[in-house]
């Protein structure tokens, strides 16, 4: 499949008193990206609604590379990591890069699908969890390596 990216442009509420991206922006990028992936695939809110069905995150982690600054247009990916065979549990990831195009943060993400109705967790329909595996793959992050 055709990876999965988007630009955004640092709004002034993404900047911390150090004149950089606050941590956590980053995070909102993330979730800003998979919403919109989502939506791509047919499976906006309404959707989702109607299923009884959303996604939820076990564990987000974020490596920190290089700082980006109020003036970025940032592009942001989505990629596939380890999933159950049935899509129940999944792992994705994103890089997030400058405006320059080097690697300024890396996302894992953790995370299962819940009934919202019975409050347990559950499996997506076939042709969401296909689509989410057949993303590009990503990897953990290690300093030093690009």
């Amino acid at each position: 499949m055709e990876s999965f990216e988007k630009e955004i442009e640092v709004r002034w509420a993404d900047v911390d008193q150090n004149r950089h991206v606050r941590h956590s922006a980053y995070y909102d990028y993330g979730a800003h990206i998979r919403i919109r992936y989502f939506n791509t695939l047919g499976y906006d809110a309404k959707r989702f609604e109607d299923l009884n069905l959303g996604p939820i995150i076990f564990r987000e982690e974020c490596s920190f590379i290089r700082e980006l600054s109020p003036d970025d247009i940032i592009t942001i990916n989505l990629l596939s990591g380890p999933s159950k065979a049935d899509g129940s549990k999944w792992c994705l990831y994103h890089e997030i890069f400058n405006s320059k195009g080097e690697k300024s943060a890396h996302i894992k993400l953790e995370g299962a699908w819940i009934d919202l109705s019975k409050r347990k967790l559950t499996t997506p329909p076939l042709e969401l969890a296909q689509a989410m595996q057949n993303l590009p793959k990503g990897s953990d992050f290690v300093y030093g390596k690009k």
